[in-house]
């Protein structure tokens, strides 16, 4: 007997993003908003979940995850599926990418990058590698910089572990609510006025 059953998909995305989010409730977020995007050429989907700590219900952090789907991997790890005895074990190698973005308003008082950069890899580890970037505006020429921070966490999402139910994404979900909490602990004296 094939994985597969009759005109339904292997996986059921809409049910791993709902899991996700409530995943993340588990893990001391609030969800506040999901979009879903197909591009009606090349099929490719996005999943977009806004959600930031319980903490952070009045600002200033947010935190934003999207989840992208690969009509192409999508359909070649079926394919591989459908294929398989029910006692053999899902195919490796696909991948669905997941990124994490968190979002803070522009900074008077913005930290040392490379500071930050060391202090949140301590916080990601390998499990959540984080890229640390910043923006300066400027509003007029004689008007002080405003820094605006990107933080960003790329990862990957294993096909063959959302099939199994495996994929729940505990540790990674404990590693951005240290990481919001972090930023949220600092954020009062980057947004000082000078």
């Amino acid at each position: 007997m094939a994985w597969q059953a009759w005109g339904v998909a292997v996986i059921d995305i809409p049910g791993f993003v709902a899991d996700l989010k409530s995943h993340a409730v588990d893990h001391q977020f609030h969800v506040h908003d999901e979009r879903h995007f197909i591009e009606t050429y090349s099929l490719r989907q996005m999943w977009e979940v806004e959600l930031h700590p319980e903490q952070a219900c009045g600002g200033p952090l947010d935190l934003h995850l999207a989840l992208e789907v690969d009509p192409r991997a999508l359909l070649q790890f079926e394919d591989q599926v459908v294929e398989l005895d029910e006692a053999d074990e899902p195919p490796t190698g696909f991948w669905f990418p997941l990124a994490f973005n968190w979002a803070l308003p522009p900074l008077p008082a913005g930290p040392d990058l490379l500071v930050l950069a060391t202090e949140l890899a301590e916080i990601g580890g390998t499990e959540l590698p984080l890229e640390v970037s910043a923006i300066d505006s400027y509003a007029t020429a004689l008007d002080a910089p405003e820094r605006s921070l990107s933080i960003v966490a790329r990862i990957q999402v294993p096909l063959d572990r959302i099939l199994m139910g495996q994929e729940q994404l505990c540790d990674v979900l404990d590693r951005c609510h240290a990481v919001s909490m972090f930023l949220l602990d600092r954020a009062p004296v980057w947004l000082e006025d000078l």
